[in-house]
C-alpha cells in the first residue's frame, strides 16, 4: 500500500497546485487541471519516467471514471425546470443550433480538409459540438447572471446543446445489438420511475448521518453506468439524463447537491481531469499547431454562424446576443470526455487527441476572455436601488437621479 499512498499524495499535490492556479488565473478549476497534467506527464516522463504518475492504475481509473459520471449528473441536475417550462422554445432553439453546426461542420472539416478517418471525424464532430456547462455556470456564478432570467435560459440552452453530444456519442458509437435494446428499455424505465421514487423514498428514509440520499444516487448512477457499459455505449449518458429527470426534486436540494459537489470537485474530478490532460503529445501539438488553430476556429465560427441568428430571433440585444454566443462557444467537460473516449476506443489516435483537447481547452479560454472583456451585458447586472430608479420615476417625475443611477 506504500506506493498507493506515494501516488495518492502526488495526485492530490498536483490537484492543490491546479487549484492555486485556478484561483491565480481566475480560470476554471478544470481546466488548469487538464494544462496540470499535460505538463506533469511530460516533465516526470522526461526526468525519471512516464509510469510514474500511474494513469493506467485501476484505482486511478475507477476514480477519474466515477469523477466524469458524478459531474455529468450534476450538470443535468442544475437545469431549472420552471425556468426552461417558460423559455423552452429559446432555450431548445439556441442548444440545437450550437450542437448541429459544430457537431456537422467539425467533422466535415476534420474529414476534408485534415484527412481523418470516417470515424474519427465524427468523434470530432462530437467533441467539438459541446458547449461547457461548467464554464458557463462558473462565469454565472461569478457575474451574478446565473440569478437572472437570461443566465438561466443560456444554462438551459446548454444543457440542450450537451444532450444532443452526449445522445450522439452514444448513438454513433455504440454497436446496435439485443444489449442496447435492453439498456434502451431499462433506462425508459428507470428514468420514468425515477422523478417519483426518488422523492418518496428520501422523504421516507432521508435526512439521516448515514447520508442514505447520497448512496441512492451512487447506486442508480452505477448501475446504469455498468448497463450502459455492458451495451458498449458511455457510462455518461445515463448520467447525464439522470441529473436532468432529477432537476425538479433532487437538483433543488441544494444542501445534498453541495454535498455531492464537495465529494466531486474536492477528491474526484481532479483525477479525471488531471488523467486527461495527462494523454496530450506536446511534441504532436508543436508540429502540428496548425491543426489545432484549424479544430479551434472551425469550432468558434461554426457555433457564431448558428447561435448568433438565433439570439437576434429571440431579440436579444446585440450585446446579449454576441455574450450568448461566445458563451456558448465555450467547450470543456463534455469535449474533453468525449476525446477520451476515442482515445479509449481506439477510434482517435494519440496525436488527433493532442490536437481535440488542445482545441477544446482553447475553446474554453479564448470566448470567455472576449465575452467577459467586451460583451458583459452589465445592464442586467443593476443593483436593486438602481433597479427601483425607473420605478420611482413613472411614480413621481419630479423624484431627483442621483449621480451613476441608471433610468
Amino acid at each position: 500500500m506504500t506506493e498507493t499512498w506515494f501516488l495518492a499524495t502526488l495526485w492530490l499535490g498536483l490537484a492543490l497546485l491546479a487549484t492555486m492556479l485556478s484561483i491565480w488565473l481566475r480560470i476554471a478549476t478544470a481546466l488548469s487541471e487538464i494544462v496540470v497534467g499535460t505538463v506533469a506527464q511530460l516533465i516526470i516522463g522526461a526526468v525519471i519516467s512516464s509510469s510514474v504518475l500511474g494513469v493506467h492504475e485501476p484505482w486511478i481509473k475507477f476514480l477519474a471514471g466515477t469523477g466524469a459520471i458524478i459531474l455529468t449528473f450534476l450538470a443535468g441536475a442544475e437545469l431549472d425546470p420552471d425556468v426552461f417550462k417558460l423559455k423552452w422554445k429559446e432555450a431548445t432553439a439556441l442548444g440545437f443550433a450550437g450542437f448541429v453546426a459544430p457537431f456537422l461542420g467539425c467533422a466535415a472539416l476534420a474529414y476534408y480538409v485534415l484527412g481523418w478517418d470516417v470515424r474519427a471525424s465524427w468523434l470530432a464532430g462530437v467533441a467539438l459540438s459541446t458547449t461547457s456547462v461548467a464554464v458557463v455556470y462558473a462565469v454565472m456564478l461569478e457575474t451574478g447572471l446565473n440569478k437572472t432570467t437570461y443566465g438561466k435560459v443560456v444554462l438551459a440552452g446548454c444543457f440542450i446543446n450537451d444532450l444532443g453530444t452526449v445522445l450522439a456519442l452514444g448513438l454513433i458509437f455504440a454497436p446496435f445489438t439485443m444489449r442496447t435494446l435492453i439498456f434502451v428499455a431499462a433506462s425508459v424505465v428507470v428514468f420514468a420511475l425515477l422523478p417519483y421514487l426518488t422523492p418518496w423514498f428520501f422523504k421516507k428514509y432521508g435526512n439521516r448521518p448515514s447520508e442514505l440520499e447520497t448512496k441512492f444516487l451512487l447506486l442508480c448512477l452505477f448501475g446504469m453506468g455498468a448497463l450502459a457499459g455492458w451495451a458498449e455505449s458511455e457510462a455518461v449518458l445515463p448520467a447525464y439524463l439522470i441529473g436532468m429527470v432529477l432537476a425538479g426534486t433532487v437538483g433543488k436540494d441544494h444542501i445534498l447537491i453541495r454535498r455531492l459537489r464537495t465529494v466531486t470537485f474536492g477528491l474526484l474530478t481532479p483525477f479525471y481531469f488531471i488523467r486527461a490532460g495527462s494523454f496530450v503529445s506536446v511534441p504532436a501539438l508543436i508540429t502540428g499547431y496548425g491543426i489545432f488553430l484549424t479544430l479551434l476556429s472551425g469550432k468558434m465560427a461554426t457555433k457564431f454562424l448558428a447561435v448568433y441568428p438565433v439570439t437576434k430571433i429571440y431579440k436579444s440585444p446585440g450585446k446579449e446576443g454576441m455574450y450568448t454566443t461566445l458563451l456558448m462557444s465555450t467547450g470543456l467537460t463534455f469535449g474533453s470526455i468525449s476525446s477520451l473516449f476515442g482515445l479509449s476506443h481506439g477510434i482517435i489516435n494519440t496525436a488527433q487527441y493532442s490536437f481535440l483537447i488542445a482545441a477544446v481547452v482553447g475553446s474554453a479560454v479564448v470566448p470567455t476572455l472576449i465575452a467577459n472583456a467586451f460583451f458583459l451585458p452589465r445592464h442586467l447586472l443593476r443593483s436593486p436601488e438602481e433597479k427601483a430608479v425607473p420605478a420611482r420615476k413613472a411614480l413621481n417625475p419630479t423624484v431627483p437621479v442621483k449621480e451613476g443611477e441608471t433610468i
